[in-house]
């Protein structure tokens, strides 16, 4: 047996589940591809000692805290296939190595799916956004957009108002009803059904089809997201489909419906921040810990 416990993904909650066993003297394994969901973001806000900060700088700092402890090592590769045996589990990685443990804990992360429209991608995470709680205050109460996705970006429009003056972008994705648009007529909201065309300028202008251009601090939409691996499903884990993707089931300790494998962060929550999946990952690791001891 390589270790005690398995993480599979070394982002926030990968480390900070990785952070609690190395606490307890395990032996901890963890295997990280390198594809942290906010990469493309400068930096992040929302998490105490840490708003403002950078990003990157976040998760370099906790990765040096994590593998200062004895017990842990990194393999950075992708993890692609898992199996479950009777007493363990074998992970294996793209170079074909394999890594065997007791428990295993997955902090795989999502992929988020913008829409197709053109000069979106490249503002994600710098001008365009899907977390007004993570960067709605530095719009400076400034114009903001609200990218419609489907019905359920009503969400987003209704809330979004307490950061800026919104438009509300339908762009054909649904028919709002009289009563959703008098709620967000309430809330200040300007209601725009011209399709976009496309995003540019150095924030996020809106250019709809018909030619005009809205100049906008920031948008704000609801990308939909797939899990970042298999390995859930490989396992057989219960998958729950969400408003915005499916994320992996789990109990109140961060436990899937497969014994023995833990889920952590966004792949095992409907909603994310960097707060949340420190939070998540730290009781997915006393969790497997106590698994260890009492199971």
């Amino acid at each position: 047996m390589d270790c005690d416990v398995i993480i599979v993904g070394g982002s926030y909650a990968g480390l900070s589940a990785a952070l609690q066993l190395a606490r307890t003297r395990r032996k901890v394994c963890v295997i990280d591809a390198g594809q942290r969901r906010n990469r493309y973001a400068e930096t992040s806000h929302g998490f105490l000692t840490h708003d403002g900060r950078s990003a990157a700088g976040i998760a370099q700092e906790a990765r040096r805290e994590v593998l200062a402890y004895p017990g842990v090592h990194c393999v950075q590769a992708c993890a692609t296939r898992v199996e479950a045996r009777s007493d363990s589990f074998l992970v294996t990685v793209d170079s074909g190595e394999t890594h065997a443990a007791q428990r295993l804990i997955l902090a795989i992360g999502v992929i988020d799916h913008l829409p197709d429209i053109p000069g979106l991608p490249e503002r994600w995470g710098k001008s365009v956004f899907h977390c007004p709680y993570c960067h709605g205050y530095e719009l400076d109460e400034g114009n903001i957009g609200v990218l419609a996705t489907s019905e359920g970006s009503m969400h987003h429009g209704l809330m979004v108002p307490d950061w800026g003056k919104v438009t509300f972008f339908i762009n054909e994705s649904f028919a709002p009803e009289p009563d959703q648009l008098r709620k967000l007529q309430d809330r200040g909201a300007s209601i725009e059904r011209t399709p976009i065309a496309r995003v540019l300028g150095e924030e996020a202008n809106v250019e709809l089809t018909d030619g005009r251009l809205i100049a906008l601090k920031g948008l704000f939409t609801t990308p939909q997201t797939t899990l970042a691996s298999t390995l859930a499903e490989q396992l057989g884990c219960d998958i729950e489909e969400g408003s915005c993707g499916p994320f992996i089931r789990t109990d109140l300790s961060k436990e899937t419906s497969v014994p023995g494998v833990f889920a952590c962060g966004d792949a095992a929550r409907p909603s994310g921040s960097v707060a949340l999946a420190v939070g998540d990952g730290a009781l997915a690791g006393v969790a497997t810990h106590l698994s260890l001891v009492f199971d």
